[in-house]
């Protein structure tokens, strides 16, 4: 069987720079990266991942820790962290934590410290110190998205800063009888995303001056049909409905703008209706919304661990050296969609 030697004469390279090549490493030009895999193809020759492992401290391997794969939001960073974890040479091993805490706690406190994982990227999970303090001790990278930890690199979006812009646009446009819909008490042990998202909707009501009315405040588990439902009470019930809704999530958005159609209220002309997410379906829906790019978030979180890595030197632990830890905001886009107008009997008004 051919050698590294050979590989790296086929390709008209270095042996260093083949090796850094098949061993999925960043510092190698594309070009490079190809030729040494297309050298490594014909001659038939297959990298020692465990030399590998055993010369540099890695496995070529990280933990990624959601807590439902079902879902959208997570589902496109997985695709977002596997995409780029699969062109840098990297297994992903993926933990589904699910609504059970023991299962939870089993894989932060055990399966993740006793699989040979080179970093952990956990999304919109809450950490208590000691999980966090434990997966330090072992010297591995952790980066998380949704929130700031201590000791971790982070990926957020402004929650409350975007959920004040998507309300703004609504009073912008006219309306003082706006409705919010959040989540229900599960979803804020995530980061207290829905709690951050009605603290800027209240701070932004706050600023115009407009009431917050407890028959306009409704709560749901971010998707569909759970929206659905509420909004079916929401603007039934009301002696007054609000004119427009702004509502934590655009799966939830939709949700509201179905239960709309059957009480024949038209969106915007009746009822107009602002989201946040960026969901695939906000374009087909017309929904005016923060788009927040999901797996846009998981490529940088993967890419963050990895250049984490890259340090030079060992731990004691005989692992590579990590990095510091940094906080990045990813960027977002408000995108402005035909399902918010001005209010019903501002309409025909002229400017």
């Amino acid at each position: 069987m051919a050698g590294i030697k050979e590989v790296a004469s086929r390709a008209g390279l270095s042996v260093a720079t083949v090796s850094r090549a098949l061993s999925g490493k960043s510092n190698v030009s594309s070009k490079s990266r190809r030729l040494a895999q297309e050298a490594a193809r014909e001659l038939g020759f297959v990298p020692s991942y465990h030399a590998s492992s055993l010369a540099s401290g890695r496995n070529h391997n990280m933990g990624l820790v959601v807590p439902n794969v079902q879902r959208w939001y997570f589902s496109s960073v997985v695709e977002g962290v596997s995409e780029t974890l699969l062109d840098a040479g990297y297994d992903l091993t993926l933990y589904n934590v699910g609504e059970q805490p023991e299962r939870r706690n089993s894989i932060l406190t055990d399966f993740l410290l006793r699989k040979r994982l080179d970093a952990v990227i956990a999304v919109a999970l809450v950490l208590s110190e000691a999980e966090i303090g434990q997966l330090l001790a072992v010297h591995r990278p952790i980066v998380v998205i949704g929130g700031a930890l201590p000791g971790a690199s982070t990926i957020r979006i402004d929650d409350e800063g975007l959920a004040i812009m998507a309300t703004r646009h609504l009073i912008g446009l006219g309306h003082t009888r706006i409705a919010h819909i959040t989540g229900d008490a599960a979803l804020n042990r995530d980061f207290k995303l829905p709690k951050l998202r009605q603290k800027g909707f209240t701070a932004a009501m706050a600023a115009a001056g407009l009431a917050l009315r407890p028959e306009w405040h409704a709560t749901a588990d971010f998707t569909i049909q759970g929206a659905y439902s509420a909004g079916r009470q929401l603007l039934g019930a009301a002696a007054e409905r609000p004119t427009a809704v702004f509502a934590a999530s655009d799966e939830m958005a939709v949700g509201i703008m179905l239960a709309a159609r059957d009480f024949g209220l038209r969106v915007p002309q009746d009822l107009s209706v602002v989201g946040i997410d960026g969901h695939e379906l906000a374009e087909t829906f017309g929904l005016t919304t923060v788009s927040q790019d999901p797996r846009g978030q998981g490529k940088l979180a993967a890419a963050t661990a990895l250049a984490q890595l890259e340090g030079a030197g060992r731990n004691p632990d005989g692992g590579p050296a990590v990095g510091a830890a940094q906080d990045q905001e990813y960027p977002t886009e408000f995108v402005i969609r035909n399902s918010t107008a001005v209010p019903p009997d501002m309409a025909g008004r002229p400017a």
